[in-house]
């Protein structure tokens, strides 16, 4: 076991960085997770687990925590936002049996990742923001906010879009604005809702919602195309009000949903490129990048936690098989990149067919209603490519 004993410092106490440490410890590693928080939480809303990331958690031995902690989705509807009718139902317990598809509050996913990574031996540090990262050295220098100085042999970026070590290896590139942004919102959930996500598209707009925590909550995520920029990341409150205008010409479910939303988030959505470089090796260390620190996504495939799980189990994988050296680094690469920009370039796709206008918009619906009824199995079947892809079951030696 290559790993055995090896130290190794993660940035961030995400998805991607708790799953990350959790598969080295497993794998022998000694592992510190540096987080700028106070605390280890989550204040984001819900959050869908697809069969593509279920299969690390449970290969994680996380299987039962994330089956306490979620809902299991029976189906994805798409219905015309303005009057309600549905246009296309995918029925997952029917087609994917054997698949599964979560819903989760993103605070209990962290929350179990957390238990995860501290029963398997890793050590989470807080209040450690990093504020730059050196890569001219023979290892990796990190100085923290504090002024604190670090020159750790392993260093893994798990730390978001704005990761320093991310800009350490590309440089820093300004984001596209999308010119959609989003609010995300948690309400509570009418009694005896269907764990199903239903997405409500429009002219210009579409809402996502689904039941959380049992069918307590709800999880809403409402998108609008806008030309004026609103600053991106998730910690910007708003008016529900503006919410609720934005969706006023929406079906009565809808606007009854937004009635009851108080607190609301917005951010802007903003187009990143996939990384460039993924990792360095060093004279004396090895660094390396996941997550949304290597392949931004906007929201509309509910892919960007998955995407870090896998990225977390084929990285401590390739490291264990290899070592920290440049066939880890290579094979990760060639693992993960084009795959990663095949999901980001869906996901932007998605956002177009989501917000088409008439007349577009009156044929796309009819052909997804004649589709389905003919081949009411082929939507998702075009996706198996995604949903089917179990980075557990590769050979990495």
């Amino acid at each position: 076991m290559r790993l055995k004993g090896a130290e190794v410092t993660v940035l961030g106490a995400g998805v991607a960085g708790l799953a990350l440490a959790r598969a080295l410890a497993l794998q022998g590693a000694e592992v510190t997770v540096l987080e700028q928080a106070e605390a280890i939480r989550e204040v984001g809303a819900g959050l869908q687990i697809t069969p593509n990331g279920a299969t690390v958690l449970r290969a994680l031995g996380l299987g039962p925590a994330l089956e306490a902690a979620s809902m299991r989705s029976q189906g994805v509807e798409l219905r015309d936002g303005l009057d309600g009718d549905p246009v296309l139902a995918m029925d997952l317990a029917k087609l994917r049996p054997g698949m599964g598809w979560h819903l989760l509050h993103r605070a209990d996913l962290i929350a179990l990742l957390a238990d995860g990574a501290r029963a398997a031996g890793v050590q989470i540090r807080l209040l450690q923001r990093i504020e730059q990262v050196d890569l001219s050295g023979a290892r990796p220098r990190l100085r923290s906010q504090q002024g604190a100085e670090f020159t750790p042999a392993l260093l893994i970026g798990a730390d978001g879009l704005h990761s320093p070590l991310r800009a350490a290896l590309n440089g820093k590139v300004a984001p596209f604005f999308t010119r959609q942004v989003a609010w995300r919102c948690v309400i509570p959930c009418e009694p005896g809702a269907r764990p199903v996500a239903e997405v409500h598209m429009g002219p210009g707009r579409h809402l996502v919602s689904y039941p959380l925590r049992g069918g307590s909550l709800r999880n809403i995520v409402a998108v609008e195309e806008r030309n004026r920029w609103v600053e991106e990341g998730w910690n910007t409150r708003d008016d529900p009000i503006s919410l609720r205008l934005a969706f006023e010409p929406f079906n009565p479910r809808v606007r009854g949903w937004l009635e009851q939303a108080q607190d609301v988030w917005l951010w802007g959505l903003f187009r990143h490129p996939v990384a460039e470089h993924w990792g360095r090796v060093l004279p004396e260390g090895f660094a390396a990048i996941l997550g949304d620190a290597a392949h931004p996504t906007l929201p509309f495939l509910a892919q960007g936690a998955n995407m870090a799980l896998e990225d977390a189990w084929v990285l401590a994988e390739l490291l264990a098989a290899h070592g920290p050296g440049d066939a880890a680094l290579a094979a990760y690469r060639a693992a993960r990149a084009d795959r990663c920009a095949r999901i980001v370039a869906a996901a932007n796709g998605n956002a177009r067919n989501y917000h088409l206008s008439s007349p577009l918009r009156d044929v796309a619906h009819l052909a997804l209603r004649l589709g389905s009824r003919i081949a009411p199995a082929a939507p998702l079947k075009r996706f198996d490519w995604l949903y089917a892809h179990d980075v557990t079951a590769q050979r990495y030696g």
